[in-house]
């Protein structure tokens, strides 16, 4: 069992690269099931922008491949969209 909260202070790492993704600002919860449906990302940052938002990064459940002690292994190759 785990708490939302713990999740935000773990590094996302894609498995295919090792690049660190960033940590969790948000999860999205299918309350009607009860289960956790995705985690989103903040996009990456293109230099200085002051007015434009950049994309989030939506990792769906099923690209989530093992969650460790301080890191989430995820499979970006699959399912990956912005948001």
């Amino acid at each position: 069992m785990f708490k939302t909260s713990d999740l935000r202070d773990k590094d996302v790492i894609d498995i295919n690269t090792g690049k660190r993704l960033g940590n969790i600002i948000d999860v999205e919860v299918n309350l009607e099931e009860g289960r956790v449906e995705g985690f989103i990302l903040p996009g990456e940052n293109k230099g200085f922008r002051l007015f434009v938002k950049d994309l989030d990064i939506y990792i769906p459940w099923k690209s989530v491949k093992k969650i460790g002690e301080d890191v989430i292994l995820v499979n970006i190759d699959e399912n990956v969209t912005q948001v």
